[in-house]
This record gives C-alpha cells, structure tokens and sequence, in this order.
C-alpha cells in the first residue's frame, strides 16, 4: 500500500466548536466546511491535517457512530516551553504539567471540547536504558 496522506478524523456532537478549537489554539485553518465535515490544515505545514466528523452521520458504519474516544493527538512541537505557556494563558485545562521523560519526550498534556487528550511533545535525547530501545535513525537530537 501506497499511502499518500494521513490524518486522523475526530468523532463529535459538536462538529463547528471542535473545529474552532483547532483553529483557535494549535493553528489550523479550514480547507473544507459543512455542517457535518470540516477539514483542517496547519497554518504552518500543508503536511499536518485533522479533520472533524459529525458521529452519526451516514456516511460512518452504523456500528462505527458516536464520539471519539480512547485518543490521544500527539503535537511535536520547538518550543514546547512556550506552548506550554501559551496554552495555560488561554486556559486550557492541563491534564499533565510539562516534564521531561526518560524515554525521549519534553510534553505536557492538555484535552480537547470532546476529552480528545493533545500531547504537546519535544523529543529529547532519552535516557540510555531508552536509548538502546531506538533504531539509530529514530534517535532524538
């Protein structure tokens, strides 16, 4: 298989909130909208896209509807001190406070209007009982 894009699509009730959420706090913009569907795209790279879905709309499996749950959207990030910041100051709610781990991350953890967690990561060098646990071409910087 041949992929050519990927991006993760978010289940919700609320279709034009959590994409207004999106825009207002992680940079996104929207390229498609509709009552039921809205497609994102960062400001900042074509390449990251999240797209939002009204869960019980027909074109979803009937076994398949409802909300999302059981997902975390993982942000690698420079600066993750400054959105760290950034967004306590807009009050998002702070699930886990920024820290460092041993296995290669800087991250704090906030959630989105649906419970969706949003992991905000800079990779770190990790520690060296991790460091064995990389191929050399996925190593941290």
């Amino acid at each position: 298989m041949k992929t050519t894009s990927y991006y993760p699509v978010i289940m919700t009730d609320a279709v034009a909130a959590t994409a207004a959420f999106y825009c207002d706090h992680f940079g996104f913009e929207a390229k498609f909208e509709s009552e039921w569907y809205v497609h994102l795209q960062s400001r900042e790279s074509g390449n990251v896209t999240l797209a939002v879905l009204e869960g019980s709309h027909a074109t979803i499996p009937e076994q398949g509807r409802g909300r999302v749950s059981g997902l975390i959207l993982n942000f690698e990030v420079e600066d993750v001190d400054a959105e760290f910041a950034r967004v306590s100051q807009a009050g998002l709610p702070i699930l886990q406070e920024l820290r460092d781990e041993a296995f290669g991350q800087r991250h704090f953890i906030t959630a989105d209007p649906n419970g969706v967690l949003i992991d905000v990561i800079k990779p770190i060098p990790p520690s060296a009982e991790f460091m064995a646990q990389y191929s050399a071409d996925a190593l941290p910087q």
